[in-house]
């Protein structure tokens, strides 16, 4: 039989040994009174928040940080309490928040980092009111450091590395009083003392400094070598919350800020008012001219710099925006303006699928996502044949000219990503492709005023048969392919015409004077986006289709942030030609830009030697092959094996660890030696198989280079030669110009230069240099 009386007692001896224990409150364990180090973890979380205001543009702060301190104070005050109460308010606090977030991931399809922040950031401020551990403080640690990191995410400038130093700073103490904490040493006296004082009790700041100062150094460094691999591995792309489109959406009309019609608010015009109709006029300071369904170079002016876009490519690329197709003699217009296709997306997806490019030849998937800075008209720039688009309208509009227009204007913050399949420019294939164009393209894009056509004609002509004397060398064949005539043509305007060093200064078109002939037979030159027409006009003189392509050039990458900063001021014009089967390939013959735009390249560096060895194999006997596959498969399983040795050495303790790293750097150090030898051995072999006036040019290229001043592709020689005199002294820059000229003398006026004293000056400068 069971004793009741001792049943009882077993189960009233905790309660009542803990009440007598107790008597006025619970006591919790591990209860953390360092005030130290309650103020910099909410010095953390604080930097955590303002970080993601900071990159995002958001205004968390102005709620978050002042509850965090309210619930940090309250929370040091309540610490030795059970707080029960305040604990089930946290907990159902902490149910919404997690449920407000789950709804915004409906309306929120691709990008939930946003999101995510703001959900950390409410329940960091619903915590901080229950503090009392260690282990709590810790947690606020964490969330503040993934605060951070979704802030590195969504920065897209170098304001946010400021916080990030910061963060380091206030971590590092943070860091060392948790540790103290954990193994139950006495708080710390902040004090400072020397690096070598032995007083365990005392934070020392010097130790601090030298170890943050460490940390950056290696950081930088690391950040510096660390590979590049192209983004995107996922399908999930960055793009900005949904936008409700009001109305009916036609994709006709083109909004642009720089163009408003009277009796219109802002940004209300279509772009058919008086500055669009050829007349004289003024450009816009703040937006391109170019970016509407007409475009009157009849204007002068200048825009003020200032950033409009963000993008991150996988790629450089030219951010196509509009095409034209129509001259009219003073600018260009889109004469199939009304007709557009509209295409609509899923409402559970910003994914919109475009119609795919059914072209031949080798292509490649490029992903990019543009954050607009400043307002931009409803033109959604993108690189060349788009077939998916990541934007936040339910709608957007396709033109004939494969330009992509928004339901809205791009407003500042909006953000979108475009998949396109950019093709590879192979300039055998296109050199090699059918002169036979459909009819729709000869409709469009071989229309020229009559009054000027032959004349044009004629000048065309001119310079193309003009060649061989103009050309590269004397023996070099007629240009028989629409592909090097548009090369030539751009590089002949680059090289014989020229921007005049006041544009503003330029005169206006008279009622009767066409652009093109003004530029080629009167002042022999233009504005920029005056090359580009007189290309496009020139090609389609001779029958090669061409149009006008506006939009932005690449833009200055930042090596930081991994963005290329895009301003107004990037916005041009150049032509675009088209060739059977391949689609439509740029050329860019304004001075100083280069000729080929940049795009994707394909170096396939070992597929060259894999083809060179297989035609080798298809003449060699079947025995020679096999010794050779023989040979080449002992040479393989060689150089595997001493792979395989040189990782074991890292499994045989520190003694294989430090022979692993010696062998790994002196073959590295032995390598990198070999490498620069044969350079220097095959530039020298080179320099001297060329002609002895191209040798020398050459020669001093690659010396001014390695000062610091090489020569852009995009330009000649003699621009070159002009440039080196702002950044040499005078007598080095009247060496290299008289190189230049007598270069350029050599190569295109078959002059013969004097090379014994033009050696002798270039030798006299070098020993001076030395």
């Amino acid at each position: 039989m069971f004793n009741l009386s001792r049943i009882n007692r077993f189960w009233r001896l905790p309660v009542d040994n803990f009440w007598r224990q107790n008597p006025q409150k619970s006591s919790l364990p591990e209860v953390e009174d360092s005030i130290s180090l309650r103020v910099l973890v909410l010095a953390l979380v604080i930097l955590g928040i303002v970080a993601t205001d900071i990159a995002a543009e958001t205004s968390f702060s102005l709620w978050a940080l002042p509850l965090s301190l309210v619930g940090t104070i309250w929370s040091y005050y309540r610490r030795h309490d059970r707080n029960v109460a305040v604990k089930f308010c946290i907990a159902i606090g902490m149910l919404v928040a997690l449920g407000a977030f789950f709804g915004r991931l409906v309306g929120e399809l691709n990008d939930t980092r946003l999101g995510l922040a703001e959900l950390l950031i409410q329940l960091q401020v619903l915590h901080s009111f229950d503090t009392p551990r260690r282990k709590n403080l810790g947690y606020s640690i964490v969330i503040g450091l993934i605060l951070l990191g979704v802030a590195a995410t969504l920065s897209q400038t170098l304001a946010f590395a400021p916080v990030l130093l910061l963060f380091l700073a206030i971590a590092l103490p943070t860091l060392v009083l948790d540790y103290r904490s954990r193994l139950g040493l006495q708080p710390l006296k902040t004090q400072k003392e020397k690096f070598n004082q032995k007083n365990s009790s005392s934070l020392n700041f010097k130790f601090l400094i030298l170890t943050f100062l460490l940390i950056v150094g290696l950081g930088l460094a690391i950040f510096a070598v660390l590979p590049r691999f192209p983004g995107y591995q996922l399908r999930t792309f960055p793009v900005s919350s949904a936008i409700q489109v009001k109305g009916s959406f036609t994709g006709r009309s083109i909004i642009n800020p720089g163009y408003v019609r009277q009796g219109k608010g802002k940004n209300q015009g279509s772009g058919t008012g008086q500055n669009q109709t050829g007349q004289p006029g003024k450009v816009d300071n703040n937006f391109y001219y170019g970016f509407n369904s007409q475009m009157n170079q009849n204007l002068r002016g200048e825009m003020k710099p200032k950033v409009v876009m963000r993008v991150r490519s996988q790629a450089e690329g030219f951010w196509r925006v509009l095409g034209f197709d129509r001259y009219t003699g003073k600018g260009w217009e889109v004469s199939r303006n009304e007709d557009v296709t509209t295409v609509r997306r899923s409402p559970w997806s910003y994914q919109i699928f475009l119609s795919p490019s059914v072209l031949t030849g080798k292509k490649q998937e490029v992903v990019q996502t543009y954050t607009v800075v400043s307002d931009l008209p409803n033109l959604i720039p993108a690189m060349t044949y788009p077939k998916e688009i990541y934007f936040p309208t339910p709608i957007i509009a396709v033109d004939k000219e494969d330009g992509l227009r928004s339901p809205v204007e791009l407003s500042q913050g909006l953000t979108y990503t475009v998949v396109s399949e950019v093709p590879y420019r192979d300039r055998t294939l296109l050199g090699k492709a059918s002169t036979t164009y459909p009819q729709y393209i000869k409709k469009y894009y071989l229309q020229i005023p009559p009054e000027i056509a032959e004349k044009v004609r004629q000048r065309t002509e001119e310079i193309l048969a003009n060649y061989n004397r103009e050309g590269v060398t004397k023996s070099s064949k007629s240009l028989d392919s629409p592909y090097e005539k548009a090369l030539y043509l751009a590089q002949y305007l680059k090289q014989r015409y020229s921007i005049p060093q006041n544009p503003l200064e330029l005169p206006y078109l008279s009622e009767k004077e066409d652009l093109v002939e003004t530029f080629l037979f009167k002042q022999k030159g233009g504005y920029p986006d005056h090359f580009s027409t007189v290309l496009t006009v020139m090609l389609r003189s001779i029958g090669i289709p061409a149009r006008l392509v506006a939009g932005f050039s690449a833009g200055e990458f930042n090596p930081f942030t991994g963005l290329y900063v895009v301003r107004n001021t990037d916005a041009y014009a150049m032509t675009e030609v088209y060739f059977p089967k391949y689609g439509w390939f740029a050329f860019d013959p304004i001075p100083n830009h280069p000729l080929i735009p940049p795009s994707i390249e394909d170096t396939q560096t070992f597929s060259v030697l894999r083809q060179l060895w297989h035609w080798v194999a298809g003449w060699l006997p079947s025995p020679v092959t096999g010794l050779l596959n023989n040979v080449f498969g002992t040479i393989l399983s060689w150089v595997i094996r001493a792979i395989a040795w040189f990782l074991a050495l890292f499994s045989q303790g520190w003694f294989g660890v430090l022979t692993g790293l010696v062998v790994g750097t002196t073959t590295a150090f032995l390598s990198w030696l070999g490498w620069e030898q044969w350079r220097k051995w095959r530039n020298r072999r080179w320099l001297k198989k060329l002609p002895a006036m191209e040798s020398l040019y050459q020669q001093m290229l690659q010396w001014t280079t390695q000062k610091g001043l090489g020569k852009h592709p995009a330009q000649t020689p003699l621009e070159y030669a002009r440039v080196s005199y702002q950044h040499h002294a005078l007598a080095t820059a009247e060496v290299i110009d008289e190189i230049c000229q007598a270069y350029v003398g050599w190569r295109y006026g078959e002059l013969t230069p004097n090379l014994q004293r033009l050696r002798e000056r270039w030798q006299a400068l070098k020993k001076a240099a030395k």
